[in-house]
Parts: C-alpha cells; sequence; structure tokens
C-alpha cells in the first residue's frame, strides 16, 4: 500500500501506549507491512508520550517526518493543536478526545487553555479534516482511548484496516475484564452515528 504516517501524542496515564500497540497490530493482522516507535520516558510523570506508526512497504524508518502525518491522533487539547501544528500535512486528518490535562504553564497561569475552538481556527487555514469525540460516562478515565479507537475505525481513517482487525488487536493485549469492558466502550462508540462532543467550553 501507499505509505500512510500516524502520528499518536497524549499524556502519561491517559493510555496512549494501548492505542498505539493496538493499532500496530490491527495494522499486522490487516497484512500490512509497518513499523513503529514509541517514546514512554515520562509516562509515569504526567510528561508527553509520542508514538511514531507507519504503515506501507518503502518504509525504512519509524520515524514520522515532522509535517509528514497523514493522520494525528492526540489524547488530549493540548497534544492536539501542538501536533496538528507540527507533525500533521496541510489537508490531514486530525482525531483528538476533546479534554484537557493542563501543562504546568496553563496550571501557573502563564498560558491560557486550549479551546476547541482554536483547533477548529487552525484546522480550517490548513485544510485539515477534524474528529473531536467525548464520552462522558466513561468507567474509567483512561478508556477514553477506546472512544478515540472507534472513531478512527468507524470512520475508515486508516486505509485498508476494518473492524475486525481492531478487535482481534484488541484481543491479542488484553483478556477476561479489561478486554470485555474496552470491547464494550469501543462497541458502544462504534455504533454511535456521530462524534459525541461536549460544548466548545468544556468539560
Amino acid at each position: 500500500m501507499k505509505a500512510f504516517n500516524i502520528y499518536l501524542t497524549g499524556v502519561g496515564g491517559q493510555g496512549i501506549g494501548l492505542i498505539s500497540e493496538t493499532i500496530l497490530r490491527a495494522a499486522d493482522h490487516a497484512g500490512h507491512a509497518v513499523k513503529s516507535v514509541d517514546t514512554h520516558g515520562l509516562a509515569q510523570r504526567g510528561g508527553i508520550v509520542v508514538s511514531h506508526i507507519r504503515l506501507g512497504t518503502e518504509i525504512f524508518s519509524p520515524l514520522v517526518p515532522a509535517g509528514r502525518a497523514d493522520l494525528v491522533i492526540a489524547l488530549e487539547r493540548h497534544e492536539a493543536l501542538r501536533a496538528m501544528a507540527t507533525q500533521l500535512k496541510p489537508k490531514g486528518v486530525l482525531v483528538y478526545y476533546n479534554t484537557s490535562w493542563q501543562p504546568l504553564s496553563v496550571r501557573l497561569n502563564q498560558t491560557a487553555e486550549t479551546r476547541p475552538a482554536e483547533i477548529e481556527a487552525f484546522a480550517r487555514k490548513q485544510g485539515i479534516q477534524v474528529h473531536a469525540v467525548f464520552q462522558a460516562d466513561l468507567p474509567d478515565i483512561r478508556m477514553q482511548n477506546m472512544v478515540v479507537l472507534a472513531e478512527i475505525c468507524g470512520q475508515r481513517l486508516i486505509p485498508g484496516i476494518d473492524t475486525v482487525h481492531y478487535q482481534a488487536a484488541m484481543a491479542d493485549l488484553m483478556t477476561d475484564r479489561m478486554l470485555n469492558s474496552n470491547m464494550a466502550i469501543f462497541d458502544k462508540h462504534l455504533r454511535m452515528a456521530g462524534p459525541a462532543s461536549p460544548p466548545s467550553d468544556s468539560p
């Protein structure tokens, strides 16, 4: 297949590693050549966690070059805006979970909190397609990654990977109660007609 670059970003504790590994294994189940690399150094400290996934037969490095991502996946708004500005190509696709894990500069009132309107405004200038997702009744906040994954699956944002491939990847990585609870969140959002985003100034 033609090269397809995915850049994932989140904050330690959000489950960025699980969604990254699920996509990687789903691509493998779909029969794609795939390379990936993660940075987990700050995962236990609430710091930024980044993953790169590249699909295609002519890929020789797992790192997505700056400004060359076809798809950016972000698990909170500040990282969504940063990654969209630095990693996503013009007319690319951004899918993000519409919540805020405030960085230190926001907590100290040194910078303003990122709002969805800022993301939308930047996206319009670059011709970027935006999918903002949110689910208010999650039993565990870490399951927001499953809501994002279901959006990616339902909107077919990664070419050549279908629902059965994501489900097989989840079964590879989880068992028993963890698998059942995460699969239930995934299936629930997959059945929805569209993204369930909160108002622009929340949560």
